[in-house]
């Protein structure tokens, strides 16, 4: 059975910008390749929602896999630790840099190519103690393609 996403999409504009890439590079350090989203959708107290344009000219597509480009894993996870290092420092008013602290229960559901959008989604499990925790999804044309809890630290 597929698991239910964290927020219905239906209820935001999916289209509508509140925080572009000025704004997460004032929030997070990551620069060139390893800037994994492009726009933030929505931030609250309950979490975020973000995208990341797949591209066909990103730093993987050569080697991962020649002929038939997948997004690896690895990318989908961090793209969705920018996003709650994103959302701690800016909804939760963090300070600092926020380390990442380890990551749970991490499904690959769908493989993505480049051409398409991933919303990432991160919902607030728990923050204490100079720990965060979120759950968090990548979805690709209404299907979840990964999740993963995440947890950050303050470094």
């Amino acid at each position: 059975m597929p698991p239910s996403i964290l927020y219905d999409l239906s209820q935001y504009d999916l289209e509508k910008v509140a925080y572009g890439i000025d704004s997460i590079r004032d929030a997070n350090p990551q620069r060139g390749d390893m800037e994994h989203l492009n726009a933030i959708i929505h931030l609250g107290p309950e979490g975020a929602i973000a995208f990341k344009d797949v591209r066909p000219d990103e730093f993987w597509v050569p080697g991962h896999v020649p002929g038939r480009p997948l997004l690896p894993g690895v990318v989908m996870i961090e793209a969705a630790a920018q996003l709650a290092s994103f959302y701690t420092k800016v909804q939760q008013r963090w300070d600092g840099f926020i380390g990442f602290g380890g990551v749970d229960g991490v499904k690959f559901r769908q493989s993505v190519s480049p051409g398409v959008r991933m919303y990432v989604l991160v919902k607030l499990i728990r923050s204490r103690h100079g720990r965060i925790t979120c759950d968090s999804q990548g979805i690709v044309n209404g299907n979840v393609v990964f999740e993963a809890q995440i947890t950050g630290t303050r470094v």
